[in-house]
């Protein structure tokens, strides 16, 4: 969440199809007939390889989404996500449609799933696990998380202003913490190094006192078997592996601990337990996200980390952290706006870490409020970071130095909680304090999405920036890769990334349009590359352009079309564009634009020349 870096805050005092075919050239792919990824997801469990992750056909996959949801933290629908599982299905339905996700964080909590010690709640677990299956039958992969934040609500009583999630009230009960008190906090995150109660709880939790961490480990075994049990092969092959814990922090260091030291000789030994657990559980296969003190990367306020100190993590883990920019959120260390380039080195660092780590990474929380006094940030803010959740390079110089783009991030934006606005909320249990707006969760309000009027889901952000062109699955490996969302901050159109006057003929294709680059080395395998298509590429709209071919309304795949369009897995009416190839080794590139409107084949062929070029030029 936003509010969590506390040192920054005490500085202070979120298938159209064939009509539209224009000409493909070049042979046909030799790729099987069958579409993969008919059933859902591609069929395939997602596992750790080469610092990626892959799926079952080789392909190099990006996680795109959101994390579901923050209403796991209150009280109102009993530590679950969501009332009932039909609006599980509209959230995942909208998710997928509007939002242009493919995956999400799950929210689990600890305090439902074991309310008395020992004894775990069946029908928490059951109805999570529907809701769970929700996601998976739309096509999302799910990993989940079990939530925490200033360790517990039970820590807090009904006249505090703030409150807090995780652990349940026999955990507490156990410590008798003094009565919480923040002193002079202006906003929740400051609880974590000022709350005398949060503090000792989570050092409590951090030594095992009382047996608690061994509780939770038990618990969470027991909710990781039933998950598997209870879930068709199938969807588990769509869960990707488990979040242990969300935002860990010492509470307070013992004498001579820094942040390092703390990670090597507290949080990396229980995250090792928890491996333990999920091997016990049948989770063998899909490693742990695992997140590092939540200060390490903190732009304000920073603590040496980033599990510096447990070796070459591998298969087994994903390097899994958060990313908020504490000086916008501040309202006070950052006048304006973000810019072009903003978080490139920020995003840089979570890509370098994860890399020394032999893994790959995920940003499993990133955003920025919507209300507020600081929420004019939101647009420029959020472009910012999915730019450099994009690429490394900044879009100014994206065409100039393509090649040093790097991987392309997995993120998931906190949160998509269709209940913005439209809660029912009793803070710590308060009949006085009827919570309704925003989150309902300590003044927050950062939800892409709410029902309107009617029970719809709708969008609060642009669709521009949310619903976007990404890699899903490249068949190879990524070389580069940039999106120009187009996305608005009020009337302002945002263009960050404009096609150089040395292109001329690519910039006359996009013109005014969304438009996307792909480079990538070709990796032999059967399964094409795979892109996601926003609702603003409509099929008969989208113009290709590639060393595959040029096209304009991609046609429907068949084994013969090295470029062509298909629904998305699970029904919710979204799509994908598939690129073909059967060789190995080559540098592959395709531009993606909704920019056109029926262009010439002499403009497609003197775009696809100067792109060549490029490629030559730039790649090599």
């Amino acid at each position: 969440m936003p509010n969590i870096r506390a040192r920054l805050l005490a500085v202070l005092v979120v298938l159209c199809g064939l009509c539209g075919f224009l000409t493909v050239a070049g042979s046909p792919a030799a790729t099987a007939a069958t579409l993969p990824g008919s059933l859902s997801f591609d069929g395939t469990a997602l596992t750790v390889s080469g610092g990626r992750f892959v799926d079952g056909n080789g392909r190099e996959v990006v996680l795109r989404g959101y994390n579901v949801s923050g209403e796991t933290k209150l009280a109102e629908n009993n530590g679950l996500p969501f009332a009932s599982v039909a609006d599980a299905k509209k959230s995942a339905t909208a998710l997928r449609a509007l939002g242009g996700g493919n995956s999400v964080r799950f929210l689990l909590s600890w305090a439902y799933a074991e309310p008395v010690r020992g004894q775990y709640d069946t029908t928490y677990l059951a109805a999570a696990t529907a809701q769970m299956r929700a996601f998976l039958d739309a096509g999302i992969r799910v990993y989940p998380d079990f939530h925490q934040d200033l360790y517990s609500r039970y820590l807090f009583n009904e006249g505090s202003w703030y409150t807090g999630d995780g652990a349940p009230q026999w955990a507490v009960d156990l410590g008798g913490y003094p009565a919480e008190s923040c002193g002079i906090c202006f906003l929740w995150g400051q609880n974590i190094t000022q709350n005398g109660a949060v503090k000792k709880a989570q050092y409590d939790f951090w030594h095992n006192a009382y047996g608690l961490q061994d509780s939770f480990l038990a618990m969470a075994q027991q909710t990781m078997a039933y998950v598997k049990q209870n879930l068709t092969a199938e969807q588990f092959a769509g869960v990707v592996g488990f979040d242990p814990y969300n935002e860990p922090y010492a509470g307070t260091y013992d004498s001579g601990q820094a942040s390092r030291t703390w990670e090597r000789d507290v949080l990396w030994p229980f995250y090792v337990r928890f491996r333990a657990r999920m091997d016990a559980a049948g989770w063998t296969d899909k490693p742990a996200f695992v997140e590092p003190n939540l200060f390490w990367n903190g732009n304000v306020s920073k603590e040496e980390g980033g599990l510096l100190d447990a070796g070459t993590l591998g298969s087994r883990y994903v390097f899994n952290t958060h990313f908020y920019d504490q000086k916008a959120i501040s309202g006070i260390l950052m006048w304006g706006n973000a810019e072009n380039g903003q978080y490139v080195t920020d995003f840089g660092t979570v890509r370098d870490r994860a890399a020394a780590a032999g893994t790959t990474a995920v940003v499993s929380e990133f955003g920025h409020p919507l209300n507020g006094n600081t929420a004019g940030k939101a647009p420029t803010v959020l472009k910012a970071m999915y730019q450099a959740l994009d690429s490394r390079v900044k879009g100014v110089t994206w065409w100039t130095t393509p090649a040093a783009s790097g991987s392309v991030l997995s993120g998931s934006q906190w949160q998509w909680d269709i209940y913005n606005g439209r809660h029912h909320e009793l803070m710590n249990g308060n009949a006085d304090k009827l919570l309704t707006t925003g989150d309902a969760w300590n003044d927050e309000d950062l939800s892409a999405v709410r029902l309107d009027d009617s029970g719809t889901a709708t969008l609060r952000q642009d669709a521009r920036l949310l619903d976007r062109v990404y890699p899903s699955a490249t068949s190879g490996t990524t070389v580069a890769f940039t999106y120009e969302d187009r996305s608005r901050d009020g009337s302002t159109t945002l263009t960050w990334n404009p096609v150089p006057s040395t292109l001329p003929n690519v910039a006359s294709l996009v013109g005014s349009g969304q438009y996307s680059v792909l480079v990538w080395r070709s990796g032999g395998g059967a399964a094409p590359t795979e892109l996601h298509l926003p609702a603003s590429f409509p099929t008969a709209a989208t113009t290709v352009v590639s060393d595959l071919g040029t096209v304009y309304g991609p046609p429907a795949y068949s084994s013969t079309t090295k470029i062509a369009a298909a629904v998305e897995p699970g029904g919710t009416g979204s799509r994908r564009l598939l690129l073909s190839t059967s060789d190995t080794g080559t540098v592959h590139y395709a531009l993606v634009t909704n920019g056109a409107t029926a262009p010439s084949a002499t403009l497609l062929a003197a775009a696809r020349t100067e792109l060549a070029a490029w490629v030559a030029q730039k790649v090599g």
